[in-house]
């Protein structure tokens, strides 16, 4: 990821939920918060009710690379934690990509240009 770091700390994490804003759709919720600096920081969290470590690993993979291929589009400045929800498992690359950047949409992040 070019543009963005990795959110670590558990206080990360649980600052942006608690200040942050949120929408949700079927696959992924979406916690919005503004950090200050110039870059972005992205969080993925996935619960053991989604699945096996397998199952985990691989729904972190492809929200991962949903965000690397398309972080151009989002705004600067942001910390941001997607929660897979149970009903992403089975889902593929395609299903992913659509639900981040319907949350990106909902949250008004994407720049305006890119995508209508």
């Amino acid at each position: 990821m070019k543009f963005s770091e990795s959110l670590k700390k558990y206080q990360q994490f649980q600052s942006v939920y608690k200040y942050g804003k949120s929408y949700a759709n079927k696959y992924l919720v979406m916690y919005i918060m503004e950090n200050g600096t110039g870059r972005n920081r992205i969080g993925i969290s996935v619960s053991k009710k989604v699945g096996n470590s397998v199952v985990r690993h691989r729904v972190t993979r492809l929200v991962r690379e949903s965000y690397r291929l398309h972080e151009a589009v989002f705004d600067s400045g942001l910390d941001i934690v997607v929660v897979a929800r149970k009903a992403a498992a089975p889902v593929g690359y395609y299903g992913i990509e659509e639900a981040l950047l319907h949350l990106g949409k909902l949250h008004r992040i994407i720049k305006v240009s890119c995508y209508l």
